[in-house]
């Protein structure tokens, strides 16, 4: 593929950050002397942040305000981008050689806007991308293709030499159906890696092994 235009998701994709995603519920009750039961990542992952506080108040006696518990689970989630997430192997120089062949990159991502910044400043990333639309600040999910086409018209590059890279089943069958181009990533963290597969044109194992994918 002649690529001219990429809109990269971030976790998961760029980042190997779903780790935080997929143990915040219980991490944060063992910060606070708690043992969590069984299944309880599971379910906060289907959870907004309130109904997980929620959940801390009924289940495990939390007193603290909702508000309380939704600013300490969120500084847990704060410094792990600001200080410990890295990006993916390979990563850094995938991206540098997409600059250096001039393809124009954003951002299409569900974290917060404060959180992906100072993740990728710190990684050193942040300078490749020419804008980053979050779901919150567009209005829409993954579940709806509004973030690409607002990333896409942002870009000014033709859809047809474009790629969304995404980890997500969803959000690749999102892109897929709004008529993109897409490379899935793997991430363990996507159970459903073989549909993901399937329905994606093209899928990164490895960034060090996307030499010739992209002209």
């Amino acid at each position: 593929m002649k690529l001219e235009g990429a809109i990269f998701d971030v976790d998961g994709t760029l980042l190997d950050s779903m780790v935080i995603w997929d143990t915040i519920g219980g991490n944060y009750l063992r910060s606070r002397g708690i043992t969590p039961k069984p299944g309880l990542d599971a379910r906060f992952r289907s959870m907004s942040l309130y109904q997980a506080v929620r959940h801390y108040q009924d289940e495990y006696g939390l007193t603290d305000s909702a508000d309380a518990l939704m600013a300490g689970v969120n500084a847990m989630i704060e410094d792990y981008y600001a200080h410990q997430v890295q990006p993916k192997a390979g990563v850094p120089a995938f991206l540098e050689s997409l600059h250096k062949r001039g393809v124009r990159m954003c951002l299409a991502t569900a974290t917060d806007h404060h959180l992906v910044e100072a993740a990728l400043t710190r990684t050193g990333l942040w300078g490749y991308f020419g804008g980053v639309f979050t779901c919150s600040g567009v209005g829409h999910g993954k579940d709806e293709p509004h973030i690409f086409h607002t990333a896409l018209h942002f870009l000014g590059t033709p859809k047809a030499a474009t790629c969304v890279f995404e980890d997500a089943l969803y959000a690749v069958r999102t892109a897929k159906q709004a008529g993109f181009t897409v490379a899935a990533v793997q991430d363990p963290f996507e159970h459903d890696g073989d549909t993901v597969q399937k329905l994606a044109d093209y899928y990164i194992t490895h960034f060090h092994e996307t030499e010739g994918l992209f002209t």
